[in-house]
């Protein structure tokens, strides 16, 4: 049936290619359906616990998502009137910024005093007519002393001040309105930087960082795929010396990425800073088959074949290889959907669609294109070739080659505990990302960009303005402001200690918190009453007053220091004050969970991988001995490449986590093929010494190509200015590198060493099925 198959293929290769190109025609149809998500949610799956708890306390208080303008002066600080000209005027402007709801800077902060008997709310700088000597000496005055202000609005030396505008969008208006906002806050950008050069004006906040996620996206599916086009062409032109062969891979790298994209739109996906390197993947993988067919025919119209009989021999010597590696880099990539994160999961089921429809199309539209093209090979039987050579090395070697091998196999497995699980969101992204470097300029002047806030419930319908409740809130703020990664704490317990003593003459000695509820309720709705629109309580209080959110800025943490300043948070409650409940809550915290739930999960998908992969290496070669040979070339790779990872960087990514499943299924291809090769030299007679020669010789060449499209391939993304791309791409590069090392050393001295005795069995029955 096979073979008919292939020579319907090859003898009718205008209607195969009639047929197959309608296909690929309906399936790329789908493509109409893609859409981009930039949004940094998508990195969390509905049922996630950290995003439930923050959509919870974003319901209940306004939402946090701001656009930050960090101000610096060239010289000095900025406490002189042509500064906080710049920040007044931009605070003014900023409530002009679409989807803008709430701005502060040190120009609006409501700063309250006693003036006689009365209470007076208002702006540190009301109007820019009344910024003489005086009012600067005061704003400074204030702004320094001021515990809500420091480190989140204004620098501890006053050089740096910040503008931060909150914004408010709906998840479905995200995709439309992040660009716009971010648009025209550049624009607002641009025009202070022009009318203030003396000033330095920089972009950051979360709404920046989302707009980051598109831009970054949109710009690597830009510049990156036509380059891995490029790369790919001018490789496979000069490795296998045939520019029809290019030209026929190059015909089924387009049709397998437009079917992939396409069968990604009927089912619903969307593209995402994720998923946008499937045509890069899909590409890399394809080629990978189509080397073998190809190689394998020019091999043996070498020897002396005509092109047709050595395209039939490449079929069929390769089918069983090809369909093995699809299915087993399928499998690899399915098991991402054990992941936590849904873009990775749509990565894992689209990147394995596209690999199954790359081996129909090697099968098919690949020796239809070869049939066709006036292909030429002259006739050449070397006596020796480079991998005969390599072959005879390894084989004679064998007495110190496996042993040096099993050593610094060894040594690299034990720096895997080097590593350790670390997300920093803010690193998602390059140094080259005018983000980053906004983002770097603030944590090292200012603050960091991290956060978490804190819903703590009273339990009662305005139970926070019980004197025990806002003392402890009052305690746990003094506690925050002693750990050494916070830069800022926003408390509602700093307005409440600053009300009472405001109302007792603003004398130092009663800055406490109010010793009765009524008192803190009159307090705190005389204050309310004088705050203006926009510059409410609603970020800090719940409408029945039964709840309040503290806010932390931290420094840009990562993911290891954000849940163990969480754990002592949350600790701190259930040792002072246990009858109330605390939910911890940001974007930050989200990222720093989702690396660790994540790896457990990619280890876990990894597992059943490999189980799957073995039954199918054991059902296609059936032998039990073979497969477990398989085994340690399978594995040692993924464990040599975190070896290597932890002496060049040791922090495991969201993105790192996945490259084990990303890469099982690959490296896998290198072992099917030699070991197919192998078995069938094996079945003809010969000893595993001269078996190793044959796998060698015939498949060799195909493995050190495929193998050097794939590194070139993956280290694309090395380019990629989003490093949970660019670090996968370098880590999967290493391991797929690493896999051909390891299969042209460790596996031939494997077969030699435990399958002799299986070459007599064959040769005897050869000879006697002979006589």
């Amino acid at each position: 049936m096979e073979k008919k198959f292939f020579n319907q293929v090859i003898a009718r290769p205008w209607l195969t290619l009639m047929l197959l190109m309608l296909a690929v025609v309906a399936m790329s149809s789908g493509g109409r359906f893609l859409t981009f998500v930039g949004d940094y949610r998508i990195f969390f799956g509905e049922d996630n616990p950290q995003l439930q708890e923050f959509e919870s306390m974003q319901k209940v208080f306004n939402k946090t998502d701001s656009v930050t303008f960090v101000i610096s002066p060239n010289e000095g600080d900025v406490f002189n009137p042509q500064s906080l000209t710049l920040i007044k005027e931009l605070t003014d402007d900023s409530w002009l910024i679409p989807n803008s709801t709430r701005v502060d800077s040190i120009t609006n902060f409501q700063h309250t005093e006693a003036v006689e008997d009365d209470l007076w709310v208002e702006d540190l700088l009301l109007e820019l007519d009344m910024l003489d000597a005086e009012k600067v000496s005061k704003i400074e005055q204030v702004s320094l002393s001021e515990q809500l202000l420091e480190n989140r609005l204004i620098s501890l030396d006053g050089r740096v001040a910040v503008v931060a505008a909150t914004i408010t969008i709906s998840e479905d208006d995200m995709q439309a309105e992040v660009p716009k906002t971010s648009q025209f806050v550049r624009e607002l950008q641009a025009k202070y930087q022009q009318a203030y050069p003396e000033h330095k004006i920089l972009l950051s906040g979360m709404i920046m960082m989302n707009n980051s996620f598109i831009e970054q996206s949109q710009k690597d599916m830009s510049t990156l795929v036509p380059l891995m086009f490029l790369l790919i062409l001018v490789m496979l032109a000069i490795l296998l010396r045939s520019v029809l062969g290019m030209l026929a891979t190059l015909v089924v790298i387009v049709v397998t990425i437009a079917s992939t994209m396409g069968m990604a739109g009927w089912m619903g996906f969307a593209l995402n800073t994720v998923t946008v390197n499937v045509p890069t993947m899909v590409m890399t993988l394809a080629v990978a088959d189509c080397v073998h067919v190809i190689a394998s025919m020019l091999y043996e119209m070498r020897q002396g074949k005509t092109k047709k009989e050595a395209l039939a021999f490449s079929l069929k010597i390769n089918n069983r290889a090809i369909f093995l590696t699809s299915a087993t880099t399928a499998i690899g990539f399915l098991t991402l959907n054990f992941s936590d994160s849904p873009p990775f999961q749509a990565l894992g089921t689209i990147v394995a669609v596209g690999v199954m429809l790359a081996y129909v199309y090697a099968l098919t539209i690949l020796p239809a294109l070869l049939n066709i093209l006036p292909i030429k090979q002259t006739p050449s039987i070397s006596s020796r070739s480079n991998y005969d050579r390599l072959a005879n090395f390894v084989i004679d070697s064998r007495k110190w080659l496996m042993p040096v091998t099993v050593v610094m196999i060894i040594g690299f497995l034990a720096m895997i505990p080097r590593n350790q699980l670390n997300d920093v969101a803010t690193e998602y992204f390059s140094k080259q990302v005018d983000f980053r470097q906004s983002t770097d300029f603030m944590e090292e002047n200012i603050s960091g960009i991290t956060t978490i806030s804190y819903e703590i419930r009273s339990g009662e319908s305005s139970g926070i303005n019980q004197p025990h409740y806002m003392q402890k809130v009052a305690d746990f703020s003094a506690w925050l402001r002693q750990q050494p990664e916070i830069d800022n704490v926003n408390s509602i317990s700093d307005i409440m200690r600053r009300l009472n003593k405001n109302m007792h003459g603003d004398d130092p000695s009663y800055y406490l918190v109010p010793e009765e509820r009524e008192l803190s309720a009159q307090y705190l709705l005389m204050y309310e009453m004088s705050l203006p629109y926009g510059l409410d309580l609603n970020n800090q209080i719940n409408v029945d007053k039964s709840a309040t959110r503290l806010t932390i800025t931290t420094k840009n943490m990562g993911s290891i220091g954000m849940i163990a300043l969480e754990q002592r948070s949350l600790d701190w409650w259930q040792q002072n004050a246990p009858e109330y409940r605390v939910i911890a809550a940001s974007p930050n915290l989200m990222f720093a969970h989702i690396g660790e739930r994540n790896m457990p999960q990619a280890l876990k998908g990894a597992f059943w991988a490999l189980v799957l992969i073995s039954v199918l290496i054991g059902i296609s070669l059936r032998s039990l001995r073979l497969t477990f040979i398989s085994l340690l070339p399978n594995l040692v790779p993924a464990g040599i490449g975190f070896g290597i990872w932890a002496l060049i960087d040791g922090n495991i990514n969201l993105g790192l986590s996945i490259v084990i499943s990303v890469t099982l299924g690959i490296v896998v291809d290198d072992t099917v093929h030699f070991l197919t090769k192998y078995q069938y030299a094996r079945k003809q007679g010969k000893s595993a010494e001269d078996a190793v020669r044959y796998a060698f010789v015939t498949v060799g060449k195909a493995l050190a190509i495929t193998t050097a499209v794939l590194v070139v391939g993956f280290s694309v993304l090395i380019g990629s200015t989003f490093t949970i791309n660019s670090n996968m791409g370098l880590l999967t590069s290493i391991i797929i590198a690493v896999a051909l090392i390891i299969d042209f050393l460790l596996l031939p001295l494997l077969l030699i060493s435990f399958d002799r005795a299986k070459g007599a069995e064959n040769a005897a029955a050869l000879q006697q099925k002979t006589a």
